[in-house]
């Protein structure tokens, strides 16, 4: 399911929502323009549990590479050593939030971003939602270098922090609901659906995906662990005097 929109109006300009767009644009940008593919933008910024958990030791990853034998081209696997950090290890939690692998993975990211975090900055004010969207990216990060802390795989992606967005919308906006589309082959068919069924469906499939999928290509414990931090920090800041008003619907 993609959400297309929600039926709650902000009152107020999501201006934090907004920069951490154009600094994940801005990022992603860099990553594309650079000369090495992104690949040691990725090796100084990204999170690689096993710089957290063992710092001595150079992490090492197989990838593969297609070589010219004299049999003809040939799929090869390569150890590659990832290069040094080029902040503290522990810091990468936090700029590892602002790198993407690719288009479809940054584009998914800042669509639902710019979906659920108006609205939640709307509620918590503007440093009420930079503390959450950082407080739970890095809680998202600490949950996938729990679940796999020997790992020499980059992690990067802002969805940790934007499961916990989501998370504090489906708290903050019980009775929202959300316009979906749900691609079936070739067809594509909207139907309108509550938010915290369509945000609980999510939170689900990362669950199951964790438990079924092991360590895998994707962080998906970093969602589910964002999400549940999302929730906990919308209980936490929700009650403090910030934000806006009561909740005013919109219709499709």
């Amino acid at each position: 399911m993609i959400p297309l929109r929600d039926d709650i109006p902000s009152h107020t300009t999501p201006l934090v929502n907004y920069l951490v767009i154009a600094l994940c644009s801005l990022a992603f940008l860099a990553q594309q323009s650079s000369s090495d593919q992104s690949e040691g933008i990725v090796a100084s910024y990204a999170m690689i549990p096993l710089r957290l958990t063992d710092p001595g030791v150079t992490p090492v990853i197989e990838t593969q590479a297609q070589v010219r034998t004299p049999r003809g081209i040939e799929v090869v696997n390569v150890r590659k050593e990832m290069g040094p950090s080029a902040v503290p290890p522990w810091v990468t939690l936090i700029t590892c939030m602002f790198l993407h692998g690719g288009w479809m993975h940054f584009l998914g990211n800042m669509w639902f971003l710019y979906i659920f975090g108006d609205n939640v900055e709307d509620r918590l004010g503007h440093f009420g939602f930079a503390t959450l969207y950082l407080g739970t990216g890095i809680v998202a990060g600490l949950a996938h270098l729990a679940s796999d802390p020997s790992s020499p795989i980059p992690t990067l992606g802002a969805s940790g922090a934007i499961a916990g967005v989501m998370g504090a919308y489906a708290f903050l906006y019980p009775h929202a609901r959300v316009l979906a589309v749900l691609p079936l082959f070739v067809f594509f068919t909207t139907f309108v659906v509550p938010a915290p069924i369509f945000l609980g469906i999510w939170f689900a499939i990362q669950i199951f995906s964790g438990i079924s999928s092991g360590a895998g290509g994707v962080a998906w414990w970093a969602h589910a662990g964002g999400f549940a931090a999302g929730i906990i920090a919308a209980v936490i800041i929700g009650r403090l005097p910030m934000g806006h008003g009561p909740v005013v619907e919109r219709r499709f």
